[in-house]
């Protein structure tokens, strides 16, 4: 969580902004304001969202209303969502997430291994859901995954599309596969290249990095996942199997674990830690209508 600045709005909707999701070192690979908000009577609180500036607005919206229609496992879904003031958003119910960079810092460094296939296997999927109904989601980028005890969820759906002609605002260029670059539009081999760049950082800290930085055992996978050539890209679901794999000597035997929707995430004991004071700090946050004012001043007596 990270205080309100002055810029932000201090309601979207029947929500009251509380808090920024994103700490300011990730801001300029986010794309998109996130808030935590709350209703004027305590009773909700939601995860909101909302375009960056350098956003097209009516474009946003319009990927938002897919989103919510969608259902894909993995994928953020917006239970609600509206206007103020000509600034679009939506709303999902609050569960305690982390930001993947911001997962990362109270990790302090990259993710095991494990832990990376267990995230991209269960990504991979959700991706490979959408894929199948002929949709990309055109968002995958760090920021864009959300780190909770019930496992990964994907956000910032249709980044790309919404997208102002200057291009994409917040999305790490390292994401961004060569033909998106270009100019091309939107394909799901291009979520693979961006899915390629996030299981890069997760276990390295960079989304484009040296082949020494990462594990052996997912140096090939990022590598097929970030060709140039979209041909030479795996799909989803070929991304699902070669994580859902033991190690790269055992890569025909899935571990069927690694996508057991009942089991729980086995998150670093940092993590849970920062799951844990964000869920504490946001209950405890003064909601801003309850916030007493301040004094007033006593007026000033005449001098006889």
């Amino acid at each position: 969580m990270e205080r309100l600045r002055h810029d932000d709005p201090p309601r979207l909707g029947p929500y009251l902004t509380v808090a920024r999701l994103d700490a300011d070192a990730t801001d300029g690979a986010v794309p998109e304001r996130r808030y935590l908000g709350r209703t004027a009577d305590g009773e909700h609180t939601v995860l909101l969202c909302a375009p960056l500036p350098e956003a097209a607005p009516a474009a946003w919206a319009i990927e938002a209303e897919l989103a919510s229609r969608l259902s894909v496992p993995r994928f953020l879904r917006p239970a609600s969502q509206g206007s103020e003031a000509g600034l679009p958003w939506y709303a999902v119910p609050y569960t305690p997430v982390l930001p993947l960079p911001t997962a990362l810092a109270a990790h302090g460094g990259p993710l095991p291994e494990d832990l990376v296939r267990r995230l991209g296997a269960a990504l991979a999927a959700g991706l490979a859901t959408a894929h199948a109904r002929g949709q990309a989601h055109a968002g995958v980028t760090p920021a864009a995954v959300l780190i909770g005890a019930g496992g990964p969820l994907l956000g910032c759906f249709g980044a790309v599309r919404s997208a102002a002609p200057e291009g994409p605002p917040g999305l790490d260029p390292g994401c961004l596969a060569p033909e998106l670059r270009a100019g091309g539009r939107p394909e799901p081999l291009g979520d693979v290249f961006a899915l390629g760049a996030v299981l890069a950082y997760a276990a390295s800290g960079h989304t484009v990095p040296e082949q020494s930085e990462l594990p052996p055992g997912l140096r090939r996978l990022v590598a097929s996942c970030l060709a140039r050539d979209p041909a030479d890209r795996p799909s989803a679901p070929e991304v699902v199997h070669a994580l859902s794999t033991a190690g790269p000597a055992q890569m025909s035997a899935p571990a069927v674990t690694v996508l057991d929707e009942q089991a729980p995430l086995p998150l670093p004991g940092r993590v849970v830690a920062a799951l844990a004071a964000q869920s504490a700090e946001l209950l405890a946050s003064e909601l801003p209508a309850a916030r007493p004012a301040r004094p007033a001043r006593p007026a000033p007596q005449k001098v006889h």
